[in-house]
């Protein structure tokens, strides 16, 4: 397929053929590299899922690994860090986040015998119209879908009050997250009679992944307004947050994050085996990234493709663990999960009646 996203029965099929494939030849030749997006690589969020994936990819396959960080947030620092792989022999290369799509459209031209993996993005030249080429494949997520199904949990663990949103920049896949959040905590309401509340004034987005100062500031604003827990999906800005939360929950207050991309939950223990971290809308990006290595191992790379990883595919979701759910309480979100892959609840990916 060319172009197209995936319908969901084939894509579970590619799934399944990605993750379960054996029998892997040529390993040593391959050389993995990634290029960071505006965050750390140790962000707690994209990049680092990004990279556990390769990193994972790099030693059960024993292939060599990679990572640059540009010096700015250009198109031309992308392209200059992609050209920098390539010149060193890195001939399937990896990239977390939209703002490589034009640096992605230029390279797969300027590098046909690479390979682009672009995870949360399609590449353009600047008009928002993808164009793949067959060394490049796409992969998106229902970011939605993770944050509904941890917009039910958050609102059954915490009954009723005040929760709120902090997103990095306002684009489509925070969007999203906020407002699959914001239907989960519908759902929660008027299906286990939950009493949860989001104000607009609670929902903001600070306008970079990077800033953590910021982070802190707004999460302490927002405790200040009442606020129990706040989603964040800001990378970071996220880190800053969780840092908050850890210094309020030490001096005696109960306050909550949720968290994303990958199971923050580490990431937020203050003590021996207590976190302030809910639990976490998951996009499994080091699944991703793991099966597109595998892939191209196996001479299967779906270049031309745009694979979109949803819950259905269990591309998306909550841990698999969550220490400060109750039972009670994901046994329930285990069924709303069930009921959203079989299709009898639908998340949609747009505002609609949605707080902005």
């Amino acid at each position: 397929m060319f172009n197209k996203k995936m319908k969901l029965g084939t894509l579970c099929a590619v799934v399944v053929i990605l993750l379960a494939a054996t029998g892997i030849n040529g390993a040593a030749t391959l050389k993995v590299g990634m290029v960071t997006n505006s965050g750390t690589i140790d962000d707690k969020s994209f990049n680092q899922g990004t990279w556990e994936g390769i990193l994972r990819a790099g030693k059960e396959f024993k292939v060599e690994t990679k990572y640059l960080k540009p010096d700015g947030t250009t198109e031309a620092d992308y392209i200059k860090e992609i050209s920098n792989l390539y010149d060193a022999g890195f001939r399937l290369i990896i990239c977390p986040g939209f703002p490589f799509e034009t640096a992605i459209f230029k390279a797969q031209d300027k590098y046909q015998d690479a390979k682009f993996v672009l995870i949360d993005g399609t590449p353009h030249n600047g008009d928002s119209k993808a164009v793949l080429k067959k060394n490049t494949v796409s992969i998106l997520f229902s970011e939605h879908e993770a944050a509904f199904i941890a917009g039910v949990a958050t609102a059954l663990q915490l009954k009723e009050g005040l929760v709120g949103f902090i997103g990095g920049m306002a684009i489509p896949p925070v969007q999203r997250f906020n407002w699959g959040f914001q239907q989960g905590i519908i759902y929660a309401n008027e299906n286990f009679k939950t009493k949860i509340v989001i104000k607009p004034e609670n929902i903001i987005y600070q306008g970079t992944f990077s800033n953590v100062a910021a982070g802190q500031q707004l999460a302490a604003q927002m405790f200040d307004r009442g606020v129990k827990a706040i989603f964040c999906a800001a990378g970071d800005v996220g880190i800053g947050s969780i840092n908050e939360a850890k210094s309020r929950v030490k001096s005696g207050q109960n306050v909550w994050i949720i968290g994303v991309d990958r199971d923050q939950f580490s990431d937020g223990i203050y003590e021996t085996n207590k976190s302030v971290v809910l639990t976490s809308a998951m996009k499994r990006v080091d699944q991703a990234a793991y099966a597109m290595i595998k892939a191209q191992l196996k001479g299967e790379f779906p270049g031309g493709e745009i694979l979109t990883f949803n819950a259905k595919s269990d591309g998306v979701g909550i841990p698999d663990k969550n220490p400060n759910l109750s039972k009670e309480v994901q046994a329930k979100v285990a069924k709303v999960s069930e009921d959203l892959k079989a299709g009898k609840i639908v998340v949609y990916d747009e505002q609609r009646q949605l707080i902005k």
